[in-house]
C-alpha cells in the first residue's frame, strides 16, 4: 500500500515540475517573441525613415521658396532623430556602430542650424548647397544598403536573436549576415565621414573650434609626469604613467595617470605649454568638514595657480561631500559663456578632484566686443513681465546657429522657477531661455542677497 501510495506522490512530483518546466519555457518563449518583434518593428521602421530622409532632402534641394525651405528642414531633422532612435534600439550594443550614428547626428544638426536661422536675411551659401547635395547622394547609398539588408532579412527569415547572441559570444561559425550587412553599411558611411570634412556639415567645428589659447614652449614626457604629480597631487612620480597622443591627433597631448590603492587619477595635458585639459581624481571622500563658501576660495586658488586670468565664478552646487564650481571668462565686464571652466573640489580637505577646461583652450581669444544697439531697459521689455527680474549682465553667448552673439542676460524669478533669460544686444531677439534646477545656486547672487 505504502508503495503504491509512494509511486503517487512521485508521479505528480514529476507532472508538476514538468508542467513548470513548460510554463517557463512558454514564458520564456514569450519574452524572445517580443523581443525579437521590437528588434524587427525597430529595423524596418529605420529602413523606412531612411527612405523618407532621403526623399525629403531631395525635395529640399529641389526647393526654391524659403518659407517652404525652413519647415522641410525642421522635417529631416524630425526624422534623422527618429532613425537614430531606430538605431539605438536595435541589438547593436557590442558592434562598433558609431559613424551611422554620428552621421545621423550630423544631418540633424546641419538641418538644425538651417532651419532655426532667418533665410531671407541668410539664404543658403553654395557651400550648403552642396553640403545638401552630399547628404541627398549619401543619404541614397545608405538607404540602399539597408534595404539590401531588409531583403535578406526578408528572404532568408532571419532573426534578430540570432544577431544578439552572435555579438555576446562572439561566435564566428553562425550566419552573420545581418552583422555583415552592418558593418558593411558603416564601413560606406565611414567613408562619407572623410569627403565631409570640408563641408559645412562639420564646418562649425572645423572652423570655429580649434584651440587658440596654447601658449607657451612644448614640453617633453619628463616634464609632463613633473606636471602630472603636480596637478594630481602625487608625491611618488614613479606611479605615474605617461603616454602621448599619435601622430596626426587633432590636438597632441600627454595622457597621465595613476593608481595607489583605492585613489586613482587621469589627466590630459597639451604638449604645447603643459596646458591641463581635463583631471579627473577618484577617491573615497570623507565627512565634509569645509563649507561649499570655503571650496569655493580653494576653487579660486586652483584658477589662479593654473593660470586662468579674469576668470568669475557663474555658479557653485553641492553633490554629497563634492562642490562644483563653473567659472566664465570675464573681458571687460562681459561674461563670455564659451570659455567656461569647471572645477570639482572635495569638501573634506579642499583637493581638486576635477577640472575640464577644453572650452576655454578651444575658444579663448581676446573679442572685439561691440557697443549693443538697445539699452537695458529696452532689453528689460523684452522679458516676459511676469518675470521678477533680480541680476543683470551683459554676455556672448553661442546662439543656435553656433554664431557668437552680445547679450543682455536677466536671471529671473517667474512663480517658483528661476530663469536665465539672453536678450540680443542688437535686435532684442529672445535668444535663449534657460530654466534653472532648483538645487543650483548663483554663488555672486546668493552673497548679495545676504549682504
Amino acid at each position: 500500500m505504502i508503495r503504491w501510495i509512494l509511486i503517487g506522490v512521485l508521479t505528480l512530483g514529476i507532472a508538476g515540475v514538468s508542467f513548470w518546466g513548460y510554463q517557463e519555457h512558454q514564458e520564456k518563449n514569450a519574452v524572445l517573441i517580443q523581443a525579437e518583434n521590437n528588434y524587427q518593428r525597430a529595423f524596418h521602421e529605420l529602413s523606412y525613415h531612411m527612405d523618407v530622409l532621403h526623399d525629403k532632402i531631395g525635395t529640399a534641394l529641389a526647393m526654391n521658396s524659403r518659407e517652404q525651405l525652413s519647415p522641410q528642414m525642421v522635417e529631416i531633422w524630425r526624422l534623422t532623430s527618429q532613425a537614430s532612435s531606430n538605431v539605438g534600439q536595435l541589438p547593436l550594443t557590442l558592434m562598433p556602430f558609431n559613424k551611422t550614428e554620428e552621421f545621423l547626428a550630423n544631418i540633424g544638426d546641419f538641418t538644425y542650424r538651417t532651419a532655426v536661422r532667418d533665410l531671407q536675411k541668410k539664404p543658403l551659401k553654395d557651400k550648403e548647397v552642396k553640403t545638401l547635395q552630399n547628404l541627398y547622394e549619401q543619404s541614397g547609398e545608405l538607404k540602399d544598403e539597408l534595404r539590401n539588408v531588409q531583403h535578406t532579412v526578408l528572404d532568408e527569415n532571419l532573426r534578430w536573436m540570432d544577431v544578439q547572441l552572435a555579438l555576446a559570444t562572439q561566435d564566428e561559425q553562425s550566419d552573420n549576415t545581418i552583422v555583415d550587412g552592418f558593418q558593411t553599411v558603416e564601413k560606406k558611411v565611414e567613408g562619407f565621414a572623410e569627403s565631409n570634412v570640408d563641408s559645412a556639415l562639420t564646418g562649425t567645428s572645423a572652423e570655429e573650434h580649434k584651440y587658440q589659447n596654447l601658449t607657451g614652449e612644448k614640453i617633453n614626457k619628463a616634464q609632463a609626469s613633473k606636471r602630472g604629480q603636480e596637478l594630481l597631487n602625487v608625491k611618488n612620480k614613479d606611479k605615474l604613467t605617461v603616454t602621448e597622443s599619435g601622430k596626426g591627433a587633432d590636438l597632441p597631448i600627454y595622457s597621465v595617470s595613476y593608481k595607489n590603492g583605492n585613489k586613482n587619477g587621469y589627466l590630459d595635458i597639451t604638449k604645447q605649454g603643459g596646458h591641463p585639459l581635463t583631471l579627473l581624481v577618484n577617491r573615497q571622500v570623507q565627512e565634509q568638514k569645509i563649507s561649499l563658501n570655503q571650496g569655493l576660495e580653494k576653487a579660486k586658488e586652483y584658477v589662479d595657480q593654473y593660470n586662468f586670468d579674469d576668470m568669475e565664478v557663474f555658479t557653485s552646487n553641492q553633490y554629497d561631500n563634492i562642490g562644483v564650481y563653473s567659472f566664465l571668462y570675464n573681458q571687460e565686464g562681459v561674461r563670455i559663456y564659451s570659455d567656461a571652466i569647471e572645477l570639482k573640489v572635495a569638501l573634506d580637505n579642499g583637493d581638486l578632484l576635477g577640472l575640464t577646461a577644453r572650452n576655454y583652450f578651444m575658444n579663448h581669444k581676446e573679442r572685439d566686443i561691440p557697443e549693443p544697439k538697445l539699452s537695458k531697459d529696452e532689453a528689460k521689455e523684452k522679458v516676459n513681465p511676469d518675470v521678477q527680474i533680480n541680476e543683470e549682465h551683459m554676455a556672448i553667448i553661442d546662439n543656435d546657429i553656433g554664431e557668437e552673439v552680445l547679450v543682455y542676460e536677466f536671471l529671473g524669478v517667474l512663480g517658483n522657477e528661476t530663469y536665465r533669460i539672453f536678450i540680443n544686444a542688437k535686435d532684442g531677439t529672445e535668444e535663449k531661455v534657460e530654466k534653472l534646477d532648483g538645487t543650483e545656486i548663483n554663488y555672486a547672487f546668493a552673497s548679495q542677497g545676504r549682504a
